[in-house]
């Protein structure tokens, strides 16, 4: 069977376990309906057309087509009037029938339409991560995002279920059902399993591409199901680590399949991709070295605050007023961290009826954790590169970091005045981690343009990087 002898490679019993539809479910549940049965989506301004679809239930994709995150204009009906969308309807292709203008309407008229809660997400997820821990110890638990985790099942499947006539793929489907059920039991919410006897991504294989499909909701991928399921799985985007650029250079070397990938000369994917393609070799073939109890921890590369915003900014002065408040809360995460930046970053995303690519630039400066500097190189950036335009989307990044002890001195420099303004910056940001972030706010936050108070009611991802962690 292919290049390997698979009984020389690690075995370990795994579920990865996936929330489905979460947010979407959570939301149904909440309000006593069926997750499975119900249109329904979670929408980041939900009575704005522009508001983003964060979550859909199944019955909401089924119906309208429509993935997470899309925009409400993308619909094909009007989410206020809820009538059909004629426009969108002949810009998508779709077919404009008496019959298929009604199924649309009648699904708009019953489809609920709510905004994010994070907090009820997050605190759901802690009812879950409670139920995993009922079957296997923290150290044997990955959470892969707020909707799904890995579980190394090794150790429990004897504790579980000591009967020795059992086979091991059998156990872990009996506790991987056990599991299901738990969740269900707790919070209303359905979940998909992704189990393999052998390693973590053969269980998030299975789970992407047979699990969902199938009436228990679960599926086991292994060694033995490599030439059978992996070689045979559709298209290369649908493995796990292949975009569809890499899906284009790898078409490029005559890859059109996994299988093809699987059975391709290592030497030449090394050369190609680098180590990458080694993996993608080994990978195809169902080699994976992860390990649940050691998860890889990228390197930081920098510390980011990115928003969408809730309108177009058409003014210089607004546009302005939300860098500055972006440049200070990247600050103060910055200092959270010890660290100074030598690399300042923005991005500035235009409307989409401006028709105009988006703007990036970014600039050396010296060692810095300062809010005052950093607040005038953001500034710097956008007056040396924003002519005109409006904007919807900005981002400040810094990076390059150094240890915050560093520091450079010239002769010019006012030393005292920087030791008071470091006394000052390290009181505020002291009162602010006692008394929340808005304790202390400049009088320009009461603008309208300004997003500093919207933004501190965020919460986890959806404070875009900018608020989280300053309560």
């Amino acid at each position: 069977m292919g290049y390997f002898d698979y009984s020389r490679e690690p075995k370990s019993d795994i579920a990865f376990v996936d929330m489905k539809s979460f947010y979407a479910s959570v939301e149904c549940v909440e309000r006593g309906l069926h997750p499975l049965k119900t249109s329904l989506c979670v929408m980041s301004r939900a009575e704005n057309a522009n508001g983003l679809i964060l979550a859909s239930s199944p019955m909401f994709k089924k119906v309208f087509g429509k993935n997470n995150v899309s925009r409400s204009y993308d619909l094909p009906f009007d989410i206020k009037t809820r009538k059909f969308n004629y426009y969108v309807a002949r810009r998508q292709g779709q077919p404009i029938t008496l019959d298929y203008v009604r199924f649309i309407e009648e699904w708009a008229r019953i489809t609920h339409i709510v905004p994010p809660r994070m907090d009820l997400y997050i605190e759901k997820n802690m009812e879950i991560q409670h139920i995993f821990q009922n079957y296997a110890s923290p150290d044997d638990i990955l959470p892969y995002s707020i909707d799904e985790g890995f579980i190394d099942l090794t150790s429990s499947l004897k504790y579980f279920v000591p009967d020795e006539n059992i086979s091991r793929k059998d156990k872990l489907d009996m506790i991987a059902a056990r599991i299901q059920r738990d969740i269900y039991r707790k919070t209303g919410v359905y979940s998909t399993v992704g189990m393999s006897n052998s390693n973590p991504l053969l269980a998030k294989l299975a789970l992407d591409n047979e699990a969902k499909k199938t009436p228990t909701m679960r599926a086991n991928w292994s060694y033995e199901n490599v030439e059978e399921k992996v070689w045979n799985i559709p298209n290369l985007t649908d493995f796990w680590g292949i975009g569809e650029r890499t899906e284009k250079r790898l078409n490029k070397l005559g890859i059109h399949s996994i299988k093809e990938l699987a059975n391709f000369d290592a030497d030449l994917l090394k050369k190609e991709f680098g180590v990458v393609g080694v993996e993608l070799f080994y990978h195809a073939n169902g080699i994976d070295e992860s390990d649940v109890h050691k998860p890889y921890k990228p390197k930081s590369h920098g510390l980011g605050n990115s928003q969408v915003l809730p309108r177009d900014y058409y003014r210089r002065a607004d546009i302005e007023l939300v860098l500055r408040e972006m440049a200070e809360q990247v600050a103060i995460r910055l200092r959270r961290a010890h660290k100074k930046c030598c690399t300042v970053s923005i991005y500035i995303g235009f409307s989409r009826f401006e028709g105009k690519r988006h703007l990036q630039a970014q600039m050396k400066v010296d060692p810095t954790n300062n809010t005052r500097v950093l607040t005038d190189h953001v500034l710097s950036l956008f007056r040396k590169r924003y002519e005109l335009g409006a904007v919807r989307s900005v981002a400040v990044t810094y990076s390059n970091f150094v240890d915050e002890s560093l520091q450079l001195i010239s002769l010019f420099d006012d030393i005292e005045q920087i030791e008071k303004e470091e006394r000052l910056q390290t009181a505020i940001d002291s009162i602010r981690e006692k008394f929340g972030f808005t304790y202390i706010q400049k009088a320009n936050s009461l603008l309208e343009a300004s997003r500093s108070i919207e933004r501190s009611k965020l919460i986890g991802g959806h404070s875009a990087g900018g608020l989280d962690g300053l309560r």
